[in-house]
C-alpha cells in the first residue's frame, strides 16, 4: 500500500527520469523498521537503476564502512 501510494506521488525515476517501479531506501535500513518506514529516506527508481547502479553503490558503501 505504501509503495503504491509513494510511486503514485513520485512516478519518475530520480536518476534517469524513466518510469519508477521501485521505492528505494537512500540509506540502507538493515532491518531498522523506523528507517524502513521513514519516507524522507525513500526515493523512486526504475528497476534498471535500482538493480544496477544503486545496488553497486550500496555494496561499495558496505565494504568501506567500519
Amino acid at each position: 500500500m505504501a509503495r503504491k501510494a509513494y510511486l503514485s506521488a513520485h512516478p519518475f525515476c530520480v536518476r534517469c527520469g524513466g518510469t519508477a517501479t521501485v521505492v528505494d531506501h537512500i540509506k540502507p535500513h538493515k532491518g531498522d523498521q523506523s528507517l524502513f518506514w521513514d519516507q524522507s529516506n525513500w526515493q523512486a527508481l526504475c528497476a534498471h537503476d535500482h538493480n544496477s547502479a544503486k545496488q553497486s553503490e550500496d555494496r561499495r558503501a558496505e565494504r568501506t564502512t567500519p
